[in-house]
């Protein structure tokens, strides 16, 4: 095991630097969910230069790539995403994003290139180890209803079935070089918030003959607040934020008819999480019902709690102590 062990480190240094590009170019050349095109591209012809098989199209740019190792085995899957965000880049780098509008501000760049680095690796040495490795980069990570979801209807996981099936995620503020672990319950579910409170526009200054949509979301917005912080165990977190707020006004004087309200809905448990639904409905009608206004909330239901497996969990981090050390 450590002669395999010194070949792979072998490996990963020599082709350090190419990681690196890969990622750098997936960087400057960043596309939004479901737009996936030029990215898929660039992965399909890095696999064709180191002779790995794969197909593409999986649910509209994904890729699978399946390599087969000596002899037979369990099927092993990996994950990563490729699309990035409806984000302007600030950062002062050779390598930023060209695209304007979008960048890859969740690391799915360096999720692509670490995969790509990890096939090119396990390629090599395919005759040391034994079953099937599929590849998966799946597109539209971001947006509903969420590229995992159509890769699995398109038969993703069948043909062969995964024994088992990792992923990984970057994190900024873990030093480079470590990776963690984390049994169980591991990351929240995530639901889209969309929010229209429509009253009655008119003059600013004359607030008296309108119902001010403006002032609502407001107070609905301080409200909802407390359906966390009053309502969920303590001990279990759950997040509710609204990132986006817009009116159909046109001028500081004028009070507008609509408001519209964008945010995201976060929880571990997902008992709470239905009844955190109900509570988001009801709240939201009895407040602005309340203040003479009415309102359509629209939860659109995004990926469930996340719950690593223990026992791959367990085996998982125990082959990252024997590479890396504890």
């Amino acid at each position: 095991m450590k002669q395999l062990i010194d070949r792979i480190q072998a490996l990963a240094q020599t082709g350090y630097d190419d990681v690196v590009g890969i990622r750098r170019h997936l960087h400057m050349y960043p596309e939004l969910s479901f737009e996936e095109k030029n990215t898929a591209r660039f992965i399909s012809e890095q696999l064709s230069q180191w002779g790995i098989p794969h197909t593409t199209g999986w649910a509209g740019h994904g890729i699978v790539a399946t390599l087969e190792g000596n002899g037979p085995g369990q099927t092993i899957a990996l994950r990563a995403d490729m699309d990035a965000l409806p984000i302007t880049e600030v950062n002062e780098v050779e390598y930023s994003s060209r695209n304007t509008g979008v960048m890859h501000a969740c690391g799915h760049d360096a999720h692509t290139a670490s995969l790509l680095g990890a096939l090119r690796i396990l390629w090599t040495l395919r005759t040391e180890w034994r079953g099937t490795i599929r590849a998966i980069f799946q597109p539209a990570e971001e947006k509903h209803p969420g590229g995992a979801s159509l890769l699995i209807a398109e038969g993703v996981l069948e043909n062969p079935r995964p024994a088992r099936i990792l992923g990984q995620h970057v994190l900024p503020t873990m030093p480079a070089g470590k990776v963690a672990f984390r049994e169980g319950v591991c990351m929240a579910s995530a639901d889209e918030l969309y929010l229209t409170i429509e009253g009655k526009g008119g003059h600013g200054a004359m607030p008296h003959l309108t119902r001010d949509p403006v002032a609502i979301s407001a107070t609905l917005i301080t409200a909802l607040q407390q359906l966390v912080s009053r309502n969920a165990n303590p001990i279990s977190p759950s997040v509710l934020t609204f990132g986006k707020i817009w009116s159909d006004g046109g001028a500081t004087n004028v009070i507008p008819s609509r408001v519209h309200l964008e945010g995201t809905f976060r929880a571990l448990d997902e008992a709470w999480r239905a009844e955190a639904h109900h509570l988001l409905t009801t709240m939201c009608d009895g407040i602005c019902s309340a203040m003479d206004a009415t309102c359509h909330l629209e939860i659109r239901k995004g990926y469930p709690t996340l719950i690593s497996h223990p026992e791959t969990t367990r085996r998982a981090k125990s082959w990252a102590v024997e590479y890396l050390g504890s």
